[in-house]
């Protein structure tokens, strides 16, 4: 036999498992259109979009008139007149809203997930808060029809982070409004954002490779199609969102030093206690906000199973705490108060005494600091913060 020959019966045999392969492809494909089309046999009252009328799954769900969602600019200045080394955030390229396809939203704007909502919160807001097209990758998912939420949430539930980077999803309702999706909802879009960067890391190549990957078998089996933007947009916008972010990664620290022996942990404790102070299990003592937040934290900069420390550090994440909780003068409120219970010294981190007019400039550089994030879009304490210095 020739090498011809055996060269037409390699080509055929090659084409043969293609069509055999391809076959089973479109089988499994209707398989799967076919368990969509009958998952029930009979009417269910979720699949009603006014109590009385079953919506079809074939055709659109009528909805209110369609408002354009109006994307924040970010516009990042410099901050003048900062003289005092503590606080040195980098500056940074003005950032824009990602190119990713926008939600086509009839509800009110929006954000992400970790502000805790109050049970009065609209469910246009909570989806806001969870999707939000200036730090997030947006990815519509468009329905073959309308779905039920207690249908795709065990699927959705598979793909909820790639790399460090969490993927939340909202649905639009029947209702009309882009909301967090429910067991009890009814959906006709989709809607993935996946966080383009944190305080560490933005997202990178291979994390949207793989998401993209993980998020067409998603959506093949929720029977939906992804639109999914073009890598190098998405890159080019998440290098420049964590560049804001690393140039405001803003930390400030007061330090209160024993003016004589060494502190009793044991006594430090009950002392710290009762200045307001929670103790967390790191070791570290956390002031809270009164709303479940954290407005400073102190450390006594020693091992857990030290006796004694001479010196505490109280520490403030500026851009984690809002402008009208002045954390930075409560932080030193709380230092001045300490130093009368501890006969203590306020320092700075080379153990020279910070008097009132250092103080004073500080406190001026992070009010300066406030009014650039919140020129940035990015008002410091808010949900998009918290999202991205978290």
């Amino acid at each position: 036999m020739t090498d011809f020959q055996m060269s037409l019966i390699a080509a055929g045999g090659v084409f043969v498992v293609a069509v055999i392969s391809y076959n089973k492809w479109q089988e499994y494909k209707a398989r799967k259109s076919v368990e969509r089309a009958f998952a029930t046999d009979h009417d269910d009252v979720l699949m009603r979009a006014d109590g009385g009328t079953p919506v079809p799954t074939n055709t659109p769900v009528p909805t209110n008139t369609p408002v354009a969602r109006q994307e924040p600019m970010l516009d990042l200045g410099t901050m003048a007149g900062a003289t005092e080394p503590v606080l040195e955030p980098a500056s940074a390229p003005p950032i824009t809203p990602a190119t990713s396809s926008p939600i086509e939203d009839t509800g009110e704007p929006a954000a992400p997930a970790i502000a805790i909502p109050t049970p009065a919160t609209p469910p246009s807001e909570l989806a806001d808060r969870l999707v939000d097209p200036l730090i997030d990758c947006l990815i519509p998912l468009n329905l073959e029809g309308a779905v039920r939420g207690d249908k795709i949430l065990p699927v959705l539930q598979t793909l909820r982070l790639v790399g460090s980077k969490p993927i939340h999803y909202i649905g639009l309702a029947v209702s009309g409004d882009w909301e967090p999706i429910t067991h009890g909802g009814v959906y006709t879009k989709l809607q993935a954002g996946v966080q383009m960067a944190t305080r560490t890391t933005a997202l990178n190549e291979i994390e949207y490779s793989d998401l993209v990957t993980r998020l067409r078998v998603v959506a093949d089996e929720i029977g939906a199609e992804p639109e999914v933007p073009d890598m190098i947009d998405v890159m080019a916008e998440a290098r420049t969102l964590h560049r804001f972010v690393a140039g405001h990664d803003a930390q400030l620290g007061v330090n209160l030093l024993a003016n004589s022996q060494p502190w009793a942990i044991s006594t430090l404790i009950g002392a710290l206690e009762n200045q307001g102070f929670d103790v967390r299990p790191d070791g570290r003592f956390s002031m809270p906000d009164g709303e479940g937040g954290v407005l400073f934290t102190l450390t006594t900069n020693v091992t857990l199973g030290a006796d004694t420390t001479s010196r505490l550090t109280l520490l403030l994440d500026v851009p984690c705490v809002a402008p009208a909780r002045d954390g930075f003068g409560a932080m030193v409120a709380c230092a001045r108060s300490l130093v009368a219970r501890l006969d203590a010294t306020i320092v700075d981190d080379s153990d020279q005494p910070l008097l009132d007019p250092a103080l004073s400039d500080i406190n001026g550089q992070v009010l300066e600091f406030y009014q650039e994030m919140e020129a940035s879009d990015i008002p410091a304490g808010s949900n998009r913060a918290m999202r991205l210095f978290s």
